[in-house]
């Protein structure tokens, strides 16, 4: 009966993390599908002359379009079009604030050259002996930087403290450098560490230290170095 329960608890942790993986994924497939399929005329449709549906066409002519829609707003005519479309937007008092906002999350979360979070970190939180685990996106800037710390001007880091089991909720923080510990972890490792409530750490090799003497050694006495005369 051990050797029964063993082998189910195998088979679960195998089989329920890709069961789940796959039916996240076709769900995603299939709303995207839903939403766009509608839109496509019917000639170009082929579950109107298939006998059965094509599962993640959706997906593909929508990612289409947004790779075209990217290259139309690139150059100098999409732009404009663009420019005019926000300021029609800009002129709406409650969509205004909500675009601006959106754009500047989207912006920042897919940007190329800058990365969502740098690294991980811990910091004492709530109080001090307990310790919390927090992502480090970047360094303070603006107004924060200039006022904020415990003296004007002391660098900040500008962290994320997550909450578990849910990481995409939590709270943003303004952290004097020297009170944020850096870790080696990914930030992949320490959302699994979140994610699971610490239950997935990953392995971490202390760096070897120099073998201690067994008794103290004199230290040698180097002879006086004068000057020498000219």
């Amino acid at each position: 009966m051990a050797r029964l329960r063993n082998y189910l608890l195998t088979g679960i942790v195998i089989a329920a993390p890709l069961s789940i993986t796959l039916y996240i994924t076709w769900t995603l497939v299939r709303w995207v599908d839903d939403w766009v399929k509608p839109w496509i005329p019917w000639r170009y449709n082929p579950d109107n002359y298939l006998p059965f549906p094509v599962p993640g066409f959706g997906l593909i002519v929508a990612i289409a379009a947004l790779i075209f829609l990217g290259a139309a707003t690139a150059n100098l005519f999409g732009r404009t079009i663009v420019g005019w479309g926000e300021s029609m937007l800009d002129r709406m008092p409650l969509v205004r604030s909500i675009y601006r906002g959106l754009k500047q999350i989207f912006e920042t979360a897919l940007s190329q050259s800058n990365n969502t979070f740098q690294k991980v970190g811990l910091i004492e939180y709530p109080r001090k002996g307990i310790w919390s685990i927090v992502f480090v996106s970047t360094d303070a800037r603006g107004e924060v930087a200039a006022k904020a710390g415990k003296e004007p001007g002391e660098p900040l880091y500008s962290i994320f403290l997550p909450t578990t089991p849910n990481p995409t909720s939590g709270f943003l923080l303004f952290v004097p450098k020297e009170d944020v510990i850096l870790l080696d972890m990914t930030i992949e490792e320490g959302a699994k560490a979140v994610i699971s409530a610490g239950l997935v750490v990953p392995e971490h090799q202390a760096k070897a230290l120099p073998p201690r003497p067994l008794w103290p050694q004199k230290r040698q006495q180097e002879p006086d170095k004068t000057p020498e005369t000219v």
